[in-house]
């Protein structure tokens, strides 16, 4: 299935990548060049179709649900319950709450489908289709109603986002098991490499959960396309992050992933629209080898390597002011020899239609 039009528009330009890359001559040639740095102010630039990239309104975004695989014991028994872990972010115990009002980062948590019922509160956006997904190694993790239905409430949330920059992160007890299992489908990843935590991870645990795992992905062995494969083995926010990471994307957004469900629902996103990969950056907040496997996937590396063991999002936070320090880099550096007007280059974005599923062929998504 492909979309009868193209729903984002790839970034590549050449005449505006020849003069974003005049201007960081010249500022190198002035201060210094600043390697990677320059590299992802030349990336900003194409994203916005602009000379001079700037940023509004910037959103971190955390999609929490539970998942059914759970039931199978594939998180240590320590492990906070998911709606203990929303309700500790959203009243600002964790690191994660902390760092984003310092950035100025507005945080949104997203409940997409926790198992509890959580209590409102100003930063909580209710977005549940149900009380959590159900056990991939039983029977389908959602019905095809049910991914559809979160990846339209995804895309109505993108519609409706502010500003132009936001990080997308995933909360939730399972949800890197069932990223694992789709990134395995979806890209014939080994799955043993994307469970797989570390060194200090025993043989036995590994080899438990990869059986565990293979079982859930022969049952839905013919769930190979990205459509029933998320409703097979993913989860309501994987199926939101998507839908939200399409929207964003044509509407020339950058998104920052960050962690396993994240990469799970980028590469939903791309299968779909695969230029949507030209508007994202990526960021970690753990130490995890199956996460390596996950970047790899994209050919990406994380933004900031700062050896942390944290909640997803919390790199992506960490490394907001050094996105907007490239960005200034070609916004805010005096240049004698800059155009005195950055309108030759189209920074228009095409409009979705009203039914943001309406531009497909064929039948729905999902």
């Amino acid at each position: 299935m492909q979309p009868n039009r193209s729903l984002v528009s790839p970034t590549s330009h050449p005449a505006l990548e020849h003069e974003l890359e005049q201007t960081l001559r010249r500022r190198g040639e002035v201060g210094g060049h600043l390697g990677q740095l320059e590299a992802l102010a030349l990336r900003l630039g194409l994203m916005q179709r602009s000379l001079k990239p700037r940023f509004t309104d910037p959103q971190l975004l955390v999609f929490a649900a539970d998942h059914g695989i759970a039931v199978e014991g594939i998180a240590p028994a320590d492990t906070p319950q998911t709606h203990e872990q929303v309700r500790l972010l959203l009243d600002g115990y964790l690191p994660l709450a902390a760092f984003a009002k310092t950035q100025q980062l507005e945080l949104s948590v997203v409940d997409c489908g926790v198992a509890s019922e959580l209590q409102a509160h100003d930063r909580l956006l209710m977005r549940k289709i149900a009380h959590g997904s159900r056990n991939a190694r039983i029977g389908a993790a959602m019905s095809a109603d049910q991914a559809q239905a979160a990846m339209r409430a995804g895309m109505q949330l993108g519609q409706r986002l502010r500003g132009n920059f936001a990080v997308f992160a995933g909360l939730g007890v399972g949800a890197d098991f069932s990223a694992a299992l789709l990134l395995s489908r979806l890209t014939d990843c080994p799955l043993t490499d994307l469970l797989r935590s570390g060194p200090d991870m025993g043989r036995d645990e590994l080899s438990r959960l990869v059986r565990l795992g293979q079982a859930a992905l022969a049952r839905h062995r013919e769930a190979v396309e990205p459509s029933p494969a998320l409703a097979a083995l993913g989860g309501f926010d994987i199926a939101m992050m998507a839908g939200v990471m399409l929207v964003a994307s044509s509407r020339r957004h950058l998104l920052v992933v960050d962690g396993m469900a994240a990469c799970a629902a980028l590469m939903v996103a791309s299968r779909i629209a695969p230029a949507v990969t030209d508007y994202c950056v990526f960021c970690r907040s753990r130490p995890h080898q199956g996460l390596d496997q996950a970047l790899g996937l994209f050919h990406a590396s994380a933004l900031l390597e700062l050896g942390m063991d944290s909640m997803d999002g919390t790199g992506a936070t960490l490394a907001w002011p050094l996105i907007r320090c490239a960005a200034a880099l070609l916004s805010d550096v005096a240049d004698d020899h800059a155009p005195p007007e950055d309108q030759r280059f189209d920074s228009q974005h095409g409009e979705l239609d009203a039914d943001p599923l309406a531009g497909f062929s064929g039948p729905a998504l999902y």
